[in-house]
């Protein structure tokens, strides 16, 4: 049987860090835990067209910060900031009426985030787009953002077919076992009237420790 672990947990404490960054005693362990878990929950479904990648979550004594990676900031402040005080004071609701602070960090483009790739590949197949045409589509994009590597991988009953099947697209290289690499990985599920199809995409960024360590003689 295949080993298979996420590139993004392999490469916690090399080039990545956790979502959730914050120390608890053990009896406030679970809390934590289902706290963050509601808090994700609900960002990604109340602000389903806001397209947010992640959300990393920090504590600090009773302070909650927020961090929200989106492509659609807009989506989520809302007009005269409306938006983002009702998710604060969900938050607070979430948090037991913990301070909360809210970070929204933009993403630039959204072809160079496998998070964002995957959902929008997984919207098109609900729209009954062909999918090899949207994974194509969404390969051509990331290349042209000047992604040196992307594969995708489909799973289910693709094409309506009567048998569930597994399809792989690929462009450049995706060194999965290089800590220093840079990869991001996405999943997705498209709800079809067929079935549940699973997308995972992984992208290949370059070398992070590499252009770090350039960069840093540059600025020598």
């Amino acid at each position: 049987m295949g080993q298979k672990v996420s590139p993004l947990i392999l490469r916690i404490g090399f080039i990545k860090t956790w979502n959730s960054i914050w120390f608890a005693k053990p009896q406030d362990y679970y809390n934590f835990i289902e706290e963050d878990f509601n808090i994700r929950r609900y960002i990604k479904k109340d602000f389903k067209q806001a397209a947010v990648s992640k959300v990393v979550i920090e504590r600090l004594a009773e302070k909650v910060k927020v961090k929200i990676y989106t492509a659609r900031p807009g989506v989520i402040i809302g007009r005269h900031r409306a938006d983002i005080e009702k998710l604060s004071d969900k938050i607070k609701d979430i948090t037991n009426n913990k301070e909360v602070s809210i970070d929204i960090r933009e993403i630039r483009n959204s072809f160079t985030d496998a998070q964002l790739i995957a959902e929008n590949i997984a919207f098109q197949l609900e729209k009954r787009v062909a999918f090899r045409r949207a994974i194509k589509r969404a390969i051509e994009q990331a290349k042209s953002a000047g992604i040196k590597g992307i594969k995708v991988r489909c799973a289910g009953r693709l094409g309506g077919v009567e048998i569930a099947r597994r399809e792989n697209y690929k462009f450049g290289k995706i060194p999965l076992q290089t800590f220093r690499a840079d990869i991001d990985y996405g999943f997705a599920e498209a709800l079809t009237t067929y079935g549940l199809i699973g997308i995972k995409v992984w992208l290949y960024k370059g070398d992070a420790l590499l252009e770090k360590t350039q960069t840093e003689e540059n600025e020598r």
